[in-house]
């Protein structure tokens, strides 16, 4: 079953699946509004939650925290 975004939480790793790409991440801050700020897990990158899911959410959608 997959999480919602209100349940990630500062500090911790997270795998997100959704049209067919896994993104494993680790949450590094969170704003006032609810803007995540995400740190790739693998490739460092820095990007927010609502760039993932800018296109909705696909029938393979999944959050984990790892």
């Amino acid at each position: 079953m997959a999480l919602a975004f209100n349940n990630l939480r500062k500090g911790n790793k997270y795998r997100l699946c959704n049209h067919g790409e896994v993104f494993e991440f680790w949450v590094i801050d969170i704003d006032e509004e609810n803007i995540y700020r995400l740190k790739d897990l693998h490739t460092l990158d820095i990007y927010m939650l609502h760039e993932l899911i800018q296109f909705g959410k696909g029938k393979d959608y999944d959050l984990q925290e790892l």
